[in-house]
């Protein structure tokens, strides 16, 4: 684990080290260390990354490299306040994509949006500058990857962002793939923050609708994104996330009164 993370209290969850802080917490440790010229890595993790992280061992590896994790998915916050040791609040990668632009635009500092359906950079880049008075997009493009990156692949990013050079790069290609991506991009630029957004770009451009806020603070945020994606979620939600959701909290009680 990144020393970067020791900075910041934690909870243990499956393994999976959580920082306990919130969103002004998340930017101001990172926009903190930008001033220093350091760079890292933040995973908004959600159930489904938990999953993968406890049932898949190259995953774990991939996601344990990341220098900050936070909780991104209320059954995470509720299982942390079940173990005794609360995170603060969830901290939505789709909530902080616009923090990011309000705090880079007071800054001074620079995004760059990578990834994300066809168009949906670019409105959303478009969306973020306007909102965020002064507010510089470094360039936004959505090229192919595999689902292991190649370095063929990787070859015109990395010369895009050495040319454009941003602050923060938001990566929106769902995970594993963008944890990848930022994996093998990351020993290239040592002073850039790095954030996996999934499909946060489709959000900001108007493509897709996020939850009502009662169902986001209830937890049921995945009932909305089922209703719009069924074939594309419905594996993930009801096959896989669902069971797992039990065998955490079955987990977590059974680890808290062994304590």
């Amino acid at each position: 684990m990144p020393a970067v993370s020791s900075m910041l209290p934690t909870v243990d969850l499956l393994g999976m080290r959580l920082a306990r802080v919130d969103e002004d917490t998340v930017l101001d440790h990172m926009f903190g260390e930008m001033a220093q010229g350091r760079g890292g890595w933040l995973v908004t993790a959600n159930l489904d990354f938990l999953r993968r992280y406890a049932k898949e061992p190259p995953i774990r590896s991939l996601y344990a490299s990341a220098d900050v994790t936070v909780a991104d998915g209320m059954p995470l916050v509720w299982a942390s306040e079940l173990l005794g040791t609360p995170v603060p609040e969830r901290v939505a990668g789709s909530a902080l994509i616009y923090r990011f632009a309000e705090r880079a635009a007071r800054d001074g500092r620079s995004l760059y949006l990578l990834g994300g359906d066809p168009g949906a950079a670019e409105r959303a880049g478009w969306v973020l500058a306007r909102d965020a008075a002064g507010l510089r997009i470094a360039g936004q493009s959505a090229p192919r990857f595999s689902a292991e990156p190649t370095q063929a692949e990787l070859a015109p990013v990395i010369a895009a962002l050495q040319a454009s050079k941003p602050d923060l790069l938001l990566v929106g290609l769902g995970s594993p793939k963008q944890e990848r991506v930022i994996h093998a991009l990351r020993p290239h630029f040592p002073g850039m923050w790095m954030v996996g957004v999934g499909i946060s770009f489709s959000f900001v451009a108007g493509q897709l609708l996020r939850a009502p806020t009662w169902m986001r603070r209830s937890g049921l945020e995945w009932v909305h994104r089922l209703a719009q994606e069924p074939k594309r979620l419905a594996r993930r939600y009801l096959v896989e996330d669902l069971p797992f959701a039990a065998e955490l909290f079955a987990r977590v009680l059974w680890s808290r009164a062994r304590s």
